[in-house]
C-alpha cells in the first residue's frame, strides 16, 4: 500500500493547538504497516475518554474540548483516522473501505492502547466507526455519547444534503478541506482555523481518503456493510450501560438523527440529552466547550 505522510512542518504554529503528538503502528490490512498519530493528554491512570473525529476533519477539530475535559481529572485520546491529521494518507481511493477504518482503529485503540473503562464520543464518521467498536466490545466501555452521526444501514432515505455532498466529492476538481469545515460550522471560522484544517492536506494527492468517504456510507441496501451494520445493531440494541445524545439544531445533515438511538438503544432511557443551539455538523467548533462540559457532568453522574 503506497502511503503519503504530512511533513511535519506542516503543523508548526496552528492557532490554540499545542498537544504533544504521539504515534503508533498498525497493520495496513496488505502486508505492511501504517503510522496513526494520535493525542493522549491528563492522567495515564485516568479513564479514558475517546473522541473520534469525522470527515473532512482531523484531532484538531477538539482543541477546545481536550483542555476542559482534562481539567475535570479526565484522559483524553483522540486519535487520527487514517486518512487524515497527521497519520498516514494512503494514494489510492480503493485503499479506503468502511470494514478496514473500523479494522485499524480497532487494532489501535483495543490491541495497542488497551482501552478499558473507557466513555465513547464520536461525531460525523467518528461515530460510524466509533459504534462499530462499541458494538464489537462494549465490555471495554462503561458509556457512549454522540453527536451529529448515525449507523445507517442502506434502507433510509438520507437527506438531500447528504447527497448533495456525496455527489460534490466525488465530482468536484478541487477538494478544499478548511473551507468544507467551515461551511459545516454554525459559525464562521477565521482564515488561521480554516487553514489548520487545510494543514494536512499540501496537495489533491493527500485527500484521497477525503474524498472517498461520503461514497462509503451505506445508503443502499446493496452496501457491503449492511450485513457488519445489521450486527452492530444488534449489539447496540442490549448495551444498557448509559448513552446521551447531544445533537446540533443548525445541522441539515443528521438533525433528527438521535431519534433512532433513543428509541432502540435502552441506555439512552432517563439520560438527560441535549439538543444545543446554535450548534452545526461540526459541533465541536461551534459549541466545544459545552460540549466538553455536558460530557463531564455525564460522566460525573454516571460513575
Amino acid at each position: 500500500m503506497k502511503t503519503l505522510r504530512t511533513p511535519d512542518e506542516r503543523f508548526n504554529n496552528l492557532v490554540d493547538y499545542d498537544f504533544e503528538p504521539r504515534y503508533l503502528e498498525i497493520a495496513d490490512g496488505q502486508g505492511g504497516t501504517l503510522r496513526m498519530h494520535y493525542l493522549d493528554e491528563g492522567p495515564a491512570n485516568a479513564d479514558p475518554i475517546l473522541l473520534m473525529h469525522g470527515e473532512p476533519s482531523w484531532c484538531y477539530l477538539y482543541r477546545y474540548m481536550i483542555p476542559a475535559l482534562v481539567a475535570a481529572g479526565h484522559r483524553v485520546i483522540a486519535p487520527d483516522l487514517i486518512g487524515f491529521g497527521r497519520s498516514d494518507k494512503p494514494t489510492q481511493k480503493s485503499d479506503y473501505t468502511y470494514a478496514r477504518h473500523v479494522a485499524w482503529m480497532s487494532e489501535a485503540m483495543f490491541k495497542v492502547l488497551d482501552l478499558q473503562h473507557a466513555t465513547f464520543f464520536g461525531q460525523d464518521w467518528g461515530g460510524l466507526i466509533g459504534l462499530r467498536l462499541v458494538a464489537a466490545e462494549p465490555g471495554r466501555f462503561d458509556r457512549v455519547v454522540i453527536s451529529n452521526t448515525g449507523l445507517p444501514v442502506g434502507d433510509g432515505k438520507m437527506s438531500d444534503a447528504f447527497m448533495a455532498w456525496q455527489k460534490f466529492s466525488q465530482e468536484s476538481p478541487i477538494f478544499p478541506i478548511g473551507k468544507i469545515v467551515d461551511g459545516g460550522s454554525a459559525t464562521k471560522l477565521s482564515d488561521d482555523i480554516i487553514a489548520a484544517y487545510d494543514a494536512p492536506f499540501p496537495d489533491e494527492t493527500y485527500k484521497e481518503g477525503a474524498r472517498i468517504f461520503p461514497s462509503l456510507v451505506p445508503v443502499t441496501a446493496d452496501n457491503p456493510e449492511r450485513p457488519a451494520q445489521l450486527e452492530a445493531w444488534k449489539s447496540l440494541r442490549e448495551f444498557e450501560k448509559p448513552w446521551l445524545c447531544i445533537f446540533g439544531d443548525s445541522d441539515p445533515v443528521t438533525k433528527g438523527g438521535d431519534a433512532i438511538f433513543l428509541r432502540e438503544v435502552p441506555g439512552t432511557k432517563g439520560q438527560p440529552h441535549t439538543t444545543i443551539i446554535g450548534g452545526g455538523h461540526m459541533i465541536q467548533e461551534d459549541k466545544g466547550p459545552q460540549v466538553a462540559q455536558l460530557i463531564n457532568d455525564f460522566i460525573a453522574n454516571t460513575r
